[in-house]
């Protein structure tokens, strides 16, 4: 995980603070599209950036829907998911019979997704779908992406940044 700024040259951007945006409505959409029957749905984020993620296209889905829309925060790590408890947050709700839609940045190996299923498996919820921002298609576990903003055949030695805070290097960079 990185934790130091990073400066991106302008020739690694995949996907500007724009382009990214586009791409949030048109989850957005079609998560609707494909959910518009329910009452309320749960947005799972895997922690930062897939939460950050959630967030978004929770706002957005607010705008576009009469769906009462709920943010879940996932805690895990990313390296070793079995060295330490996987927590979501909050934790004391009773998601039997509910829709979750698990939502990471980048879909690499498909590692922490699936890692993070078992929170739900285990809440006999109605439905778990998938959303991220960027699929690779280097996926290792079967893990398959309901919503993906940009599909992106990569390397396994090239790497995607994916920076959603307020600052000049808002996008998505392969470096």
């Amino acid at each position: 995980m990185f934790t130091e700024p990073v400066s991106f040259s302008p020739s690694s951007c995949i996907l500007t603070r724009q382009e990214i945006m586009q791409k949030i409505k048109r989850m957005a959409y079609e998560i609707y599209e494909k959910n518009f029957e329910e009452e309320v749905l749960y947005l799972a984020g895997i922690h930062e950036n897939g939460y950050q993620l959630a967030e978004l296209l929770a706002a957005e889905l607010r705008q576009i829907s009469s769906l009462t829309i709920n943010l879940l925060g996932i805690t895990l790590d990313k390296i070793r998911p079995l060295s330490q408890p996987i927590a979501l947050e909050p934790d004391n709700l009773n998601l039997e019979g509910k829709v979750v839609i698990l939502v990471d940045d980048v879909l690499n190996s498909g590692k922490t997704m699936a890692y993070s299923l078992p929170l739900f498996l285990n809440a006999e919820v109605k439905k778990i779908e998938t959303a991220t921002l960027i699929n690779r298609h280097n996926t290792l576990y079967p893990i398959t992406v309901t919503y993906t903003g940009l599909s992106l055949a990569t390397t396994l030695l090239e790497h995607i940044r994916v920076v959603l805070t307020e600052d000049e290097s808002y996008g998505a960079y392969l470096i």
